[in-house]
């Protein structure tokens, strides 16, 4: 029994050491590319090197992780694994009378907990880090939120919907706007401006070219106006829904937030609902990853290590593509958002399961 528990630390050993090795590298690759990318928005902007290396890297790091878990779980598997059947340590093993499922337990342990901490982080640590990130681009990054958001349709109250061609989140300008009130299905009230834009001081929105139609039965009552003040009970930041406001929320804000755009009517639920399961779901996909990578580097074969990489980049990439597709039927088509985010996991998860059962053991 004693000799079981040394194996399973030196292959967990192996694992976390091997992971945590790939990833600290791909994250110094990418600060290095990211700071020659925008050295010149640093300079420009005199940002502090504390703030760039503890408010923005530091705070960076964890996304990094998150977004690269799956893939350098996968690499770092098929790299020491592979390792350790050219070295026929695993047919020693298997040879001792230790069975390949006992032998698969510390590659689940180490999967697991990886799962486990990337959950963690994706729910409820990034997006705490996420919020220093957005301060820091909003004050030291040229244009990193100049945007316009298009057809925004906002459903503020049952029988009050408000739309918008575009909204320019810098200069808090709504272009070609609408707001209908209903009673019923009847429509009692509608008013129109070329734009409105908010001000601050008087927490009001100042309206051009305002037009208010008022409907009362047969009757119907015609106001016009150049400019006008109006009181419309919607902020600024109402308007500007963007990914990078849901990236700060953690899982239980977004799940509140979800809740009110459905109530709203906005037509980018279906994105955030995506967003919401695949922070549920696709820390399995590291499991999975682990277990696929065992599949194909556990045998011993002429071409060794690199074809075992070759084959699990492969498989990798076809996993990636496979989730973006989804991602894009459920996006654009009637595939439910859970569907688009549990079809890959579920489809390689059974692919995981076949290619482990022909292992050789």
């Amino acid at each position: 029994m004693n000799k079981l528990k040394i194996i399973d630390k030196y292959v967990l050993r192996k694992f976390i050491a091997t992971f945590c090795l790939a990833i600290s590298l791909i994250i110094v690759i990418i600060i290095v590319f990211d700071v020659s990318e925008k050295l010149d928005d640093f300079l420009e902007n005199h940002a502090p090197l504390h703030l760039i290396v503890f408010q923005y890297y530091l705070n960076f790091i964890p996304s990094f992780i998150n977004l690269f878990s799956p893939l350098f779980v996968f690499i770092s598997v098929v790299y020491f694994t592979s390792k350790m059947a050219g070295n026929t340590e695993i047919i020693a093993i298997l040879g001792n009378g230790i069975s390949f499922k006992h032998f698969l337990r510390p590659y689940l342990i180490g999967s697991a907990g990886i799962a486990f901490v990337i959950l963690i982080l994706g729910n409820f640590i990034i997006p705490i880090n996420n919020t220093y990130v957005t301060d820091f681009e909003r004050k030291y990054i040229k244009n990193a939120y100049n945007n316009r958001y298009t057809n925004i349709h906002i459903q503020y109250r049952t029988g009050h919907q408000v739309y918008a061609e575009s909204f320019d989140n810098h200069n808090n300008l709504a272009v070609r706007y609408t707001e209908e009130f209903f009673k019923g299905k009847e429509m009692i009230k509608k008013i129109t401006a070329d734009q409105i834009s908010y001000d601050s001081v008087q927490d009001k929105w100042r309206a051009f070219n305002y037009t208010c139609r008022t409907m009362s039965g047969l009757k119907e009552s015609l106001h016009r106006t150049v400019d006008t003040m109006i009181s419309l009970p919607i902020k600024p930041n109402e308007f500007n829904i963007n990914y990078e406001k849901v990236e700060t929320m953690n899982f239980f804000e977004l799940r509140d937030f979800i809740k009110q755009e459905e109530l709203r009517g906005s037509h980018l639920v279906v994105g955030y609902r995506i967003e919401y399961y695949q922070r549920m779901f696709n820390p399995l996909a590291i499991i999975i990853m682990t277990f696929i990578g065992i599949a194909v580097s556990s045998r011993k074969q002429r071409g060794g290590m690199g074809l075992h990489l070759a084959i699990g980049i492969a498989i990798a990439f076809f996993f990636v593509i496979f989730m973006k597709i989804t991602t894009v039927f459920a996006t654009n088509s009637s595939l439910g958002p859970i569907m688009a985010v549990l079809l890959p996991i579920i489809v390689f998860g059974i692919a995981a399961l076949i290619l482990i059962k022909k292992s050789p053991k």
